[in-house]
């Protein structure tokens, strides 16, 4: 008999979901398992759906069902809802499927259309239900969309794995009483998975890297973790790029999209330059922070979210509160625990390390190694301010690596703003002798040294 025809009549138009199933496979064999209690749904569903790259299996029940998932052997399950003849109920058994094998997808099948039951199937993360009598065209289109679902799942899995991976080795370095202080506060914050923290810093001192350091050692580490610059986003686009948009919100709103509070939801948002953001979305925010909803821009529905906040500023949040330019309760709710990135001038100590660390990186990647720094070339790194921080010296270390002709960096290959911070490192290294010798500087000592200053800045 015609496997199709077992399957009642609104089975005929297979063509079409045939190809677009066939489309979606890879040179992986798809693996289908059939859990119904009636043979004859078995025999019509294994015989209909068993095609180039696909292989059925059917189990008439639980037992024999999760034999097969232990055997890793399952992408997609198609489940009857009321296994009658083995007293055993779909949906207790997607609830098993769901908490063993997340990643597997189930279709139901039921011929008892009710609401409640899709509802719950639904929660319990039903990928959908279909009713009997089984059309054919309409469960491979669901097979085909369910497949897909999965790949993309398995996708963004990878990408976040890499993204971990690829930011485990950007680690805050240094071993400075400053920056070990700060460290040890990252990780007291990291504890939490909710807790929101403002990380208050100079341009370059590297806000975001510990922001991923808070994200990478929370319980939500394995969510997503996004990022926007709000300085870097127009006014009047910042708002559906937060909240996202339905349909129709505005004039080139032709579809609703997910915003990043949406996209980072499991994980942490972090929001650098928080002082740039308009009066009108600190609004916004608070409540996010207050209530965990929001409404996407010409929305009427709220959404709910579970996301982690971290913000960071360059600029004195408190002195933008008393101007007027920064919500006061905003403020508040941002900075319940606020952190201060130290910049690297109060944490020399630690350029060594970050200058092997970046000759080290940009070596590999250029594929031209710098082997040596020289002793004087490292005295002027050193004694140098750094107004542009960490980001500054690794920016300085590309450089170098890119354009120097040798394996060794010597003092003249630095530029004249580092090299012309001589006078300055004599200085303290006469200072520094004065005091080793038992002799603390006289009142002349001072006043000859700040001139000595003053005439090499002026040169």
């Amino acid at each position: 008999m015609d496997a199709e025809k077992r399957i009642p009549p609104q089975t005929a138009r297979t063509g079409e979901a045939t190809r677009s199933l066939e489309a979606t496979k890879s040179a992986e064999t798809t693996r289908l398992l059939v859990v119904d209690d009636e043979e004859s749904i078995r025999i019509s569903l294994a015989e209909a759906l068993s095609e180039a790259g696909t292989e059925v299996r059917t189990a008439v029940g639980g037992e024999e069902a999760f034999r097969y998932l232990a055997a890793g052997d399952v992408d997609l399950v198609l489940l009857d809802q009321r296994l009658s003849q083995t007293q055993e109920d779909g949906l207790d058994l997607l609830r098993r499927i769901k908490a063993e094998h997340p990643a597997t997808a189930v279709i139901m099948m039921t011929a008892y259309g009710r609401f409640e039951s899709a509802v719950e199937a639904t929660r319990l993360g039903c990928y959908q239900y279909i009713a009997k009598p089984l059309d054919l065209h309409q469960l491979k289109l669901l097979i085909r969309n369910a497949l897909a679902t999965m790949a993309l799942g398995r996708e963004v899995r990878r990408l976040r794995a890499e993204q971990r991976r690829r930011f485990a080795g950007e680690r805050i370095i240094g071993a400075s009483p400053a920056i070990e202080q700060f460290l040890e506060s990252l990780k007291r914050v990291a504890r939490s998975p909710s807790t929101t923290v403002l990380l208050r810093g100079e341009t370059g001192t590297g806000k975001e890297l510990a922001a991923r350091q808070i994200h990478s050692g929370s319980p939500v580490a394995g969510g997503p973790f996004v990022d926007v610059n709000c300085s870097a986003v127009p006014d009047n686009l910042l708002e559906s790029e937060l909240f996202g948009h339905e349909r129709g919100a505005f004039t080139d709103a032709k579809s609703a999209k997910e915003g990043l509070f949406e996209l980072a939801h499991g994980g942490t948002l972090f929001l650098d330059e928080i002082a740039e953001m308009p009066a009108k979305l600190q609004a916004k925010l608070l409540r996010v922070l207050e209530s965990k909803t929001f409404r996407r821009v010409g929305g009427t529905q709220d959404v709910q979210v579970s996301v982690r906040i971290v913000a960071a500023t360059n600029r004195d949040l408190q002195e933008e509160v008393a101007q007027g330019r920064f919500r006061e309760d905003l403020y508040y709710r941002l900075s319940v625990v606020p952190l201060d990135v130290p910049p690297l001038r109060e944490r020399r100590g630690d350029i060594p390390a970050l200058v092997k660390t970046f000759l080290d990186l940009y070596g590999r990647e250029i594929g031209r190694p710098v082997h040596e720094v020289s002793p004087q070339a490292m005295d002027l790194l050193t004694a140098y301010d750094w107004p542009g921080n960490v980001r500054e010296l690794r920016n300085l270390m590309e450089r170098l690596v890119l354009m120097g002709s040798q394996s060794r960096i010597e003092a003249a290959d630095l530029p004249e703003q580092v090299r012309t911070n001589r006078g300055r490192l004599q200085r303290r290294a006469r200072d520094e002798a004065l005091f080793r010798r038992g002799r603390i500087p006289s009142l002349d000592d001072v006043e000859r040294a700040a001139i000595r200053h003053a005439l090499a800045e002026v040169a």
